[in-house]
């Protein structure tokens, strides 16, 4: 069975003295999810953001493309959902 890609972007806004991810947006290819990130970032005023690709099915692995400004860790996003 082929195994299916998502890249996705993931804004991150602190709250309460802690990082709290924010709405996931799809993207097609992994450079739009990085730039998308860096958009969130940079030009919206979030705390920090972070470009990822989902692979496999059903078990599947996530791989951080790119992270901008604050973000949890390597191993945290690993969880992402």
């Amino acid at each position: 069975m082929n195994e299916l890609n998502q890249f996705v972007a993931v804004p991150y806004d602190m709250t309460d003295q802690r990082l709290v991810a924010g709405q996931q947006l799809k993207c097609a290819t992994p450079s739009s999810a990085i730039e998308y990130a860096k958009h969130l970032w940079k030009i919206l005023g979030h705390t920090g953001a972070v470009a990822i690709v989902r692979t496999g099915y059903p078990e599947p692995r996530t791989t951080v493309l790119r992270t901008f400004g604050v973000v949890p860790s390597h191993e945290d996003l690993r969880t992402i959902a």
